[in-house]
């Protein structure tokens, strides 16, 4: 059983998911239960599960659960570039969480070639 709390993928996309709480705030209300929602969850699973494969038996669970959270690092990349598209986010607002989510998703890609038998 490692700590995820030193990871520092897990503290990368824990900064990401706050600050993609933050950025949703001015989403529109009718988006609430449908983009902002969305978002807000993949954004989350993604800490979320780092957390759990740490605290499973073996690197094999940590692998797999570090699959899972790059699958929800890629869910969260699109829905981020489709309120861009909707213009619920600026360019501004945009840049800062696209590079955000594509280190996450380079570290978790190096952490699992790191960890898993060859």
């Amino acid at each position: 059983m490692k700590d995820f709390r030193d990871l520092l993928v897990w503290e990368k996309a824990h900064r990401l998911a706050l600050a993609i709480y933050q950025a949703t705030q001015a989403f529109p209300k009718d988006e609430l239960f449908g983009l902002t929602s969305q978002l807000r969850r993949s954004a989350m699973s993604i800490p979320s599960n780092i957390a759990e494969g740490c605290g499973r038996d073996g690197d094999g669970d940590l692998a797999r659960f570090l699959r899972i959270a790059t699958g929800s690092a890629s869910e969260t990349e699109y829905q981020l570039l489709l309120a861009h598209d909707l213009d619920y986010l600026s360019n501004d607002a945009y840049q800062p969480l696209n590079e955000s989510i594509c280190e996450v998703k380079r570290m978790l890609t190096s952490l699992i070639r790191r960890i898993q038998p060859r």
